[in-house]
């Protein structure tokens, strides 16, 4: 595998500051080199934050991230960074979790992309938020996101 393909990231490899907020977090990507072969994609972050856009309170959650790629690749570290810049950001937690997954879907242009967003209760409820691009490809497999239901002590 050549090396040109990451040539042009700027953030692996060294120091890189937390974005002030999603909107202004880079992405980047590298071409896919198993482009061709239909595979799938997992990226889990439990311990996501971000803030209620009324009090001004953490909220926390489990994402899980599923695609199957087209012709690019997401790197991590701008993951994380772009997750990362929610946490002084507020939002409902739907508006987080469909955000995040239309911003990959735009920037990849993926075969296919769901996000789980499973939100930890706050005022008692539990909100578990689920966005997809429609239906997954047949010839891949693609694993239950094996978050449980909230069940609070138990």
């Amino acid at each position: 595998m050549s090396s040109s393909i990451y040539e042009n990231l700027q953030q692996l490899g060294g120091q890189t500051a937390l974005p002030d907020s999603p909107e202004t977090a880079v992405l980047e990507r590298v071409e896919n080199p198993q482009t061709g072969t239909t595979y799938a994609v997992r990226f889990t972050a439990p311990e996501f934050t971000s803030l209620c856009p009324m009090t001004g309170q953490p909220d926390f959650a489990h994402l899980v991230i599923d695609y199957v790629p087209g012709a690019w690749l997401v790197e991590s570290k701008s993951l994380k960074l772009y997750l990362g810049a929610f946490r002084n950001h507020g939002a409902f937690h739907e508006d987080c979790t469909v955000s995040i997954g239309k911003r990959l879907v735009d920037f990849l242009s993926p075969q296919w992309l769901r996000i789980g967003g499973y939100w930890y209760p706050r005022g008692g409820i539990p909100i578990d938020v689920f966005y997809q691009t429609g239906p997954a490809p047949q010839d891949c497999w693609i694993p239950d996101q094996g978050v449980p239901s909230y069940r609070g002590r138990g």
